[in-house]
Formats: C-alpha cells, sequence, structure tokens
C-alpha cells in the first residue's frame, strides 16, 4: 500500500495513498483499530474479521482505514499483508504509547482511544469498534484512556455500548461529565455490549444514519469538540452474560491479571465458557457497527455536497 508521510506536531503519521485522497476530497472514511484483530478474537480469527469490516465499509460507500503502528509509524490504512502482522504478540496501544511504539519500532495495535488519536491527527471523524472502554468495575480507580480521546476528539464513533466488562452506569455518567453525548440508535437505553438492552438511557435516539448525521454536525457546528457515541444494539442478544462476566473477572484478579491484559482475558474467558456464543456475537456486531459508521459517514458527506 502506497504512504503519504504526514509529521503533525510530534506524530509521524503516515496515511494511505487511498485514504489520503479520499479525505483531501472530503470523501467518506471510516477508521477501524487493530486491537480487535491483534486481541479481540481467537488466534487466526481478528484478521478475517478486521478483513470483514473493511468490506462492509467499501460496500456502503466508504472508505475503511484501519490504524495500527507498524515500523516506526503510525499507520492510517493497511493492505491485508500489512494487517496479518497484528497477531497476539502486537502491543496494545492507547493514545499514551503510540509515540513509544514508533519509535522502538513496534509493532502496535491501537485500543480505540489509540485509534482515535490517530483519526484526531489525521482528519478522521467516524469511526466503528465493538464497545468503548470506560470505568472498571471495583473501588480502584481505572479509567480507559478511551473516555479521554472521545472528550477531544471531534469523530462519532459507532459501538455497542460500553464493554459489558466495566462499570457501565459510571461511563455513562462520565460520560456526561466530559459532555459526549451517547445516543442510541432506534434504542432508548443503552445495549450491553452481548446484551442488545438494559442499560441507562440514552441522551437521545435517533432513527436513522441521516439522523445521527445530522445529529453530530450540529454538535460540532455548536462548538462542542468532543466525539458522539452511537450506539447500536447488537442483532443477536446473550440475555445470560453477566454471571459469566463475574466469573471471568474473579478469575483474572485470582490470576494477577491487570491493567491492559483484562480484557483480552475476559474476551477468551466468555467465548470458552459461553460455548462459543459471545464470539459469535462479538464478531456479528463488529461488522455491523463498522457498516452503520460507514452509512453514517456517507449522509454526513451527502450533506456537504
Amino acid at each position: 500500500m502506497s504512504y503519504g508521510t504526514q509529521t503533525l506536531g510530534v506524530a509521524l503519521i503516515e496515511v494511505a495513498r487511498e485514504i489520503d485522497d479520499a479525505l483531501r476530497g472530503r470523501r467518506p472514511v471510516v477508521a477501524l483499530e487493530t486491537t480487535l484483530v491483534a486481541h479481540g478474537f481467537p488466534p487466526g480469527e481478528g484478521v478475517a474479521v478486521g478483513l470483514a469490516a473493511e468490506r462492509r465499509v467499501r460496500e456502503a460507500g466508504a472508505l475503511p482505514a484501519t490504524v495500527g503502528v507498524l515500523d516506526g509509524a503510525v499507520r492510517v490504512g493497511l493492505s491485508e499483508a500489512e494487517l496479518k502482522r497484528f497477531t497476539a504478540e502486537a502491543r496494545k496501544v492507547g493514545p499514551r504509547d503510540l509515540a513509544a511504539c514508533a519509535v522502538q519500532g513496534a509493532v502496535g495495535a491501537t485500543t480505540a482511544g489509540g485509534t482515535l488519536a490517530a483519526c484526531r491527527s489525521a482528519g478522521i471523524g467516524f469511526m466503528a469498534t465493538g464497545g468503548i472502554g470506560g470505568v472498571h468495575r471495583g473501588e480502584r480507580l481505572d479509567i480507559s484512556a478511551d473516555l479521554g480521546e472521545l472528550a477531544r476528539t471531534e469523530a462519532l464513533v459507532v459501538c455497542s455500548g460500553v464493554k459489558s466488562m466495566l462499570d457501565v452506569p459510571a461511563t455513562v455518567e462520565l460520560l456526561e461529565t466530559l459532555g459526549v453525548p451517547m445516543l442510541g440508535f432506534r434504542t432508548d437505553d443503552l445495549p450491553l455490549f452481548y446484551t442488545a438492552h438494559g442499560g441507562p438511557p440514552v441522551s437521545a435516539r435517533v432513527e436513522s444514519a441521516d439522523e445521527a448525521a445530522r445529529v453530530a454536525r450540529a454538535h460540532w457546528q455548536l462548538g462542542r469538540h468532543s466525539a458522539l457515541v452511537l450506539a447500536r444494539p447488537p442483532d443477536e442478544s446473550i440475555d445470560d452474560v453477566e454471571p459469566l462476566i463475574e466469573q471471568a473477572l474473579s478469575e483474572a484478579e485470582n490470576q494477577g491479571v491487570a491493567g491492559p491484559e483484562v480484557t483480552p482475558f475476559v474476551l477468551s474467558f466468555l467465548h470458552e465458557a459461553s460455548g462459543g456464543r459471545t464470539l459469535k456475537v462479538n464478531r456479528k456486531l463488529v461488522l455491523e457497527n463498522a457498516q452503520l459508521a460507514a452509512e453514517v459517514a456517507v449522509a454526513y458527506a451527502e450533506a456537504s455536497d
């Protein structure tokens, strides 16, 4: 894949030519993360899910810009061969880690927050992921860097709510404090990742990609320089997953799993304990979210013509 090198502040960003041309022409682009590829699925499955998500974005009329750190640079837009380099050995890279990962020449799989940081530098206004990070359960202060990036990046992020292993009500409260709208796509309550309903009320409900695009435009025109979260309930819902999540978190604590390793540990535990049900839902919602993000990006671009 051909890249154009941009020096943006102190960060070296390499934007694929196709993506750069689209951004200059104000055509719709959707960012995708690489943590899902490296750490969100069993070995060998993440790349297939990542490629399928890219296809969904293209089929909906937008360009996919998968983000990761490779060969000393933050790459925005990856070839299939490059995507295959994001294995389980890749570093999990949030916003704070981008510079060190690039300078040290490591392979870095960007989280939602790390991907948003790249979006802010490259000028991408739409992103899709599975679930956003947030406030962790328990008394120990542990808050995902995703929230800080949501507060400072003008992008609409499509997801299936907050990761269900987190303290969802506390996360929603903090997003309100940060001024980040939590929109529900045809839902009045926040989906809980694997479960379609049951979370706190969303800040507003939207019925279509066009309406979501219009809300985003109005938000930014009003001088609100934050992201908007568009939560789409998964089409398939697992309503009895909470006991498994509690077991997974307890086992993680027993084994001393902490920090960035918690999410992949819990996901792996759930996939095995549920007999593959959570894996199936996770795979499908990632693709559905990618498609919706592309539809919103296309609606936004068409309204700008």
